[in-house]
This record gives C-alpha cells, sequence and structure tokens, in this order.
C-alpha cells in the first residue's frame, strides 16, 4: 500500500477508546477542525472524496472506497473547503470560500466570496472556474449541476458578468449569469443572461435550462418562468424576507418550489408546462428535500425532529434503508452522501458515547463500516448522555433544548454553561457539538436552548421569535436553567452563558438585559449595538434589501435607527453589567463586523465594568482556520474556568 494510503487509512480508521483515565483530552483535540469532513461518494459507490488531517496538514483526497488506492492528494493550505461534488467518477468540483479585503472606497471592509476547483482525478489536472475568463472574476455565484455531453462533463455555475470595453478596459457589471464549463478544458460558455436581480435556473439530467426564477429585492414580487428566456409563468408571489429556488420534481416533467413559509406552503410541485401535477407530492413535514445525485429528481425528505430522519418516497428503498439506519440506535444519524441506486451511502453519527463517526453502508446487506473517526483523540468514554430536554416558557409554550452531561459524573448540582445557538433562525440537535463538549469534557453540564424563534419547529414557532429579539427569547433561555435548577441537574449559583453571533449577542444580553442570572459571559462574534449593525446590514445588503427586512422583523423594528433597538442593545446598557464578559471576534467577519465587539468593550470600559477582548487576525464569522478556531476554545475555556471553576475531576478507575 503507498506511504500516503497507509497515513490516510490511519487517519480514518476507528479507534477503540483505551483504559480509563481522570484527565480530560486537551482543548486542541475539540478545537482543531474535524479530522475528516466533506465527504462525497461517487455515483458508482466506488470512490469517495474528503477532506482530511494527516499529521500537521490539510488534505483534499479521493480514494477507492475500500481505503486500498489514492487517487489524487493535495494539501488545502488556506482554503476553506465547503463543498465536495462528484460529476461522473473521475471529476471533483471543490468549492471554497475566501474572504477578500476590499480598498479604500468600498463601503465594508471585506466580503466572503466562493471558488470553485475543477479537478481530474484520473490525469490530475485541475483548474479554477473562470479564471482565466476575460470578462468574469473568478467566483462562482450559484451552481446548478452538472452534465455529461459526448463523452465530456460540464458544470454550470452562475458568473458575474464583467463589461470590457475595446482597450480591455473595465466598464461594470451586465449582472449575473449561468454559464456550462467543459471541466477538462475550462472553457465556459453562456448559456443563459440573467440580469441584475437575483437569479436561479433549473436544469434537466442533460444540461438544458427548463425553468427559471427571477425576483425583485426592493418589492419581493418573484416569477418563475419556463424555459432560459421568454416562456410561460409558471407561478407568481411576494416575498419580503427572501426568495424562493428551484429543484427538480418527482418526474422529468415536474419542478419543486421552495418558497419561504411566510408565502404559505413551503414544497409546491409544478409541471413546466404549467398543467396540474399528476398526483400531490407525499405528504411531509419537511426539513429539507433529498435529490437523486445524477438526476436531481426529487426521492424523498429529511423529515422534522430532533433526530431528523430521511425518508425516501419509494416504498422499497424507504424500508431498505430504514432497516440499515437502525445500525445504529440511540445516536444522531445524519444522511452524508449516497448513490443514485441507495445501494452504497455515507452516513455520520453522533451522541452520547460517539464524538463523530463516518460510516459506510451498504444498503442491501445493511452492513455498516466505520471509514472515519471525525474527532479521533476524543473517545467514547469522552462523551457523556447528550439528550433533549423540555420545559414550558413563563407564557405556557412548550420549548426543548439539548443537553450534555460530562462522562462520569451523576447529574446532579453541577456546574452550568448555556450555550444559546447562532441565526437566530437555526437550531440545536442532539449531536457531539465540538464547543460544547469541550466544556461538558471540563465537569459543565451545557445546555443548548431551542428557543422561540428557532428553526424546526414549524413556521408558527419560527414566527414567535419576530420582536421577541431582546425580549422573550430571552425568557425562554431562562426559564430552560431554572428548569434544569428545578430538576436538581444543575446549580444555578455556578452558571455562564456562551454563545456565538446571535448565541454572543444573548451571552452579552444575559447579563445586561437580565440580571442575576450568570457569573460570565463569553460572547463570540455577538451583536452589542443594533441600530449600528442595521447600518452595516443596510450598507452591504440595500437599504430595503431582504437582509435588512429579516433582522428587523427579528428585532422588532420599525427603521434601522428605532428608538426601540437602543433598549435591547447591550453596549447601550453596559453600566448594568452584573458579570465580567469576554469578547472574541475575527477581523475578517463579513456577517457581524470587529466593530461590534470594539464597541461593546469601550462602553463596558467606560462603564467601570470588567471585560476582556480577544481579536482574531484572519478570522472570519465561522472560524473556519484551525488556528484561530483554536485561539478562541482556548480563551473562552480559561475565562469561564477562572469564574466558574468545576467541581475537580473524579479519580481515575483502577485497571482490573
Amino acid at each position: 500500500m503507498p506511504r500516503l494510503c497507509v497515513a490516510i487509512v490511519a487517519v480514518l480508521v476507528w479507534s477503540i477508546a483505551g483504559p480509563l483515565r481522570a484527565a480530560s483530552p486537551p482543548v486542541e483535540a475539540y478545537g482543531r477542525l474535524p479530522a475528516v469532513e466533506q465527504i462525497s461518494l461517487s455515483p458508482s459507490g466506488q470512490r469517495y472524496a474528503f477532506v482530511a488531517t494527516i499529521g500537521e496538514r490539510r488534505r483534499l483526497v479521493a480514494a477507492t472506497s475500500d481505503g486500498q488506492t489514492v487517487l489524487f492528494a493535495v494539501e488545502t493550505g488556506a482554503a476553506k473547503v465547503v463543498r465536495i461534488v462528484w460529476a461522473g467518477e473521475d471529476h471533483l468540483l471543490v468549492t471554497a470560500l475566501h474572504t477578500n479585503r476590499l480598498g479604500l472606497g468600498y463601503a465594508v471592509s471585506q466580503v466572503e466570496t466562493a471558488t470553485t476547483l475543477s479537478i481530474n482525478v484520473k490525469t490530475h489536472k485541475a483548474f479554477v472556474v473562470f479564471n482565466e475568463m476575460r470578462n468574469l472574476d473568478p467566483v462562482v455565484i450559484g451552481f446548478y449541476g452538472t452534465a455529461s455531453k459526448a463523452g465530456r462533463w460540464y458544470g454550470y455555475f452562475g458568473g458575474q458578468t464583467n463589461v470590457i470595453g475595446p482597450r480591455g478596459q473595465f466598464l461594470g457589471y451586465d449582472g449575473i449569469d449561468l454559464y456550462r464549463v467543459d471541466l477538462d478544458s475550462g472553457d465556459a460558455v453562456k448559456v443563459a443572461h440573467g440580469g441584475r436581480d437575483p437569479q436561479g435556473w433549473l436544469l434537466d439530467a442533460d444540461g438544458q435550462v427548463i425553468a427559471r426564477v427571477a425576483r425583485s429585492q426592493i418589492t419581493g414580487v418573484w416569477r418563475v418562468m419556463a424555459g432560459a428566456s421568454g416562456g410561460k409563468t409558471l407561478a407568481t408571489g411576494v416575498s419580503r424576507l427572501g426568495g424562493v429556488s428551484l429543484a427538480r420534481g418527482r418526474t422529468a416533467g415536474t419542478l419543486l418550489l421552495q418558497k419561504p413559509i411566510d408565502d404559505g406552503s413551503a414544497l409546491e410541485e409544478l409541471t413546466v408546462t404549467g398543467a396540474p401535477v399528476a398526483a400531490p407530492p407525499p405528504s411531509a413535514d419537511a426539513d429539507a428535500i433529498i435529490t437523486d445525485p445524477v438526476s436531481g429528481l426529487w426521492i424523498g425528505v429529511i423529515a422534522k425532529g430532533d433526530m431528523p430522519t430521511p425518508h425516501f418516497f419509494d416504498p422499497k428503498v424507504e424500508a431498505r434503508v430504514q432497516a440499515a439506519l437502525k445500525a445504529f440506535p440511540g445516536l444522531s444519524v445524519r444522511l452524508q452522501s449516497f448513490t443514485p441506486d441507495l445501494a452504497r451511502m455515507i452516513v455520520e453519527t453522533s451522541g452520547g458515547g460517539d464524538s463523530g463517526t463516518y460510516w459506510l453502508v451498504d444498503v442491501a446487506t445493511g452492513k455498516a463500516t466505520p471509514i472515519g473517526a471525525i474527532y479521533p483523540d476524543v473517545k467514547a468514554k469522552d462523551v457523556g448522555p447528550i439528550e433533549m430536554a423540555a420545559w414550558t416558557a413563563a407564557d405556557g409554550r412548550p420549548l426543548r433544548g439539548v443537553l450534555s452531561l460530562p462522562a462520569g459524573r451523576p447529574a446532579s448540582n453541577l456546574p452550568l454553561i448555556v450555550m444559546p445557538h447562532g441565526g437566530p433562525e437555526d437550531r440545536d440537535y442532539p449531536v457531539f457539538a465540538w464547543w460544547a463538549q469541550l466544556f461538558a469534557s471540563r465537569g459543565y453540564a451545557v445546555f443548548q436552548p431551542n428557543f422561540r424563534g428557532s428553526s424546526g419547529y414549524g413556521a408558527a414557532f419560527r414566527d414567535a421569535g419576530f420582536g421577541e429579539y431582546g425580549h422573550k427569547m430571552l425568557g425562554d433561555i431562562a426559564d430552560g436553567v431554572a428548569s434544569l435548577a428545578q430538576r436538581g441537574v444543575v446549580d444555578p449559583k455556578r452558571a455562564c452563558i456562551v454563545g456565538w453571533s446571535y448565541g454572543g449577542y444573548a451571552a452579552e444580553a444575559g447579563v445586561t438585559l437580565q440580571h442575576g442570572l450568570y457569573r460570565c459571559a463569553v460572547a463570540m462574534a455577538g451583536l452589542s449595538d443594533l441600530p449600528a449593525f442595521l447600518n452595516y446590514v443596510a450598507t452591504v445588503s440595500g437599504d430595503r434589501g431582504d437582509s435588512l427586512r429579516y433582522w428587523e422583523r427579528y428585532m422588532g423594528a420599525d427603521a434601522v435607527n428605532d428608538p426601540a433597538l437602543r433598549a435591547i442593545s447591550p453596549a447601550r446598557r453596559a453600566a448594568q453589567a452584573d458579570a465580567p464578559i469576554l469578547l472574541i471576534h475575527g477581523k475578517d467577519d463579513s456577517v457581524v463586523p470587529v466593530e461590534q465587539s470594539l464597541e461593546m468593550q469601550r462602553a463596558l470600559k467606560a462603564a467601570g465594568k470588567p471585560v476582556e477582548l480577544v481579536t482574531l487576525p484572519n478570522a472570519d464569522h465561522w472560524l473556519l482556520h484551525e488556528d484561530t478556531r483554536l485561539a478562541m476554545a482556548k480563551a473562552s475555556l480559561d475565562f469561564v474556568l477562572k469564574y466558574d471553576p468545576p467541581d475537580p475531576e473524579p479519580a481515575a478507575s483502577a485497571k482490573p
């Protein structure tokens, strides 16, 4: 076996936990990037590609599914890989995010853009999509699938078309257009003009445009039309908070319209001719749809729930898949990749006793083979119980959240870390979450509340968060803590609140807008001055764009400078802070600008309140670089240990 293949297999092979020891895994075991991620199975199921950490280096690897042969391997360097897609058996499309720093004269200092690398794993030739095109920047704005024509593979991407003058000078932008890119030569051909309004296209399995959508951000009016230009209008509507997207329907002549929930039905199947569908789509409370990886046809849904479960429309496929998933009782199972015939699939498991594992499942036989430990230095014995906790809000609303308990300790009178999620339209599941588990490994119970406004519980639950940004959403979190204390699981006098993005706002608000609840607060990329944040959003997305309307609805604001926003801004309430605060922020954050934490630090210092600030150079909103993620992990843990130390670790068990 080649040396590199041996190293990769060593990374991927599941390791059995050794003898019990009292010492917790080091911070690095949690704070490093996953050892294996972005794993993708080829259409035949005989190959997969992934990003792996081998020694101290990150590599993009394509190998045979049995792990015996490496087809391609290259160091990723600082690339932030977010998606890997196969085009046939020999081509990979690898998409990465990049922080682009803008010069003087721009309204914002940096933006995140995406580029896609096309790799032929047989010839090892590679190129960046649009990199050699004179009238296009090497940035992809939407990926619309792949197709094979006359033995050649093509990818379809949205691109920003530049207007170039006769002397090669840049004259402006012509809008976002759809391009067909030869995945071997790199040649790009425009196949559809989009214009300046946000666009989307739907292609069939042969790469022909069968429908498109156009929408005005100013008015929110959208239209779905047949074909690449002209054509019959298939659907219209108004969406004030976001656009619509298209997917293929269950048959070649249908398409699936995915509309924002405030427009009505989330999923609507249409025919490309405008005629009624032959039969209504299966009734399902879908959290996401499942499409065939080659044809793109709609073949199932991921059902909503605390353990999102795949369901397929074909009864025979559904029976085989559900039988295979029974091999992982008590764990959260996520479907990551699969072959068109569902003969093979890759799933990710995690939960109590499992820090994250990739498995190759043979659906026909039900055999599951472990192929990747995601956090290999965190053994089964290091992961305590992870469960869903239920409580009732002060106004009677039923709520649920994730409770992670430290391994080897009784669930009684534990110190507590409250960790509200970001979004706020997001939610937490009972899975191994690296930041939460870092604290749990030190003896804390970690509570991740799904407060009103979270996703995953239906439109009414989401809408209940509108206008409650600094009000009932915070109250839901406090009510959850009180419920855990009443059960005797946690000691409410030993609690800190730790959060990221909206969770960072909740952490700051938990010790400024609320009082007497927490010993300390850690805010990573938190919002502190809401009027200033909305002004930033207006600058980036337009003064009446989707993003601004979205945030105004959640915050309960009628305008950027609504006085009500000042009352729920932690920076404006800094003088009322009743616990020390740690602020952590990446300097390259293009979602929540670092000025939010700088302003909070100034306000707390002016009020004479204890505050620490850690700014991370070259760090984006998601901390996709390992060094910045590790720095955040160490700083947050040290701060909490200082102000809310846990109980001593139990003594090591003697060997039998």
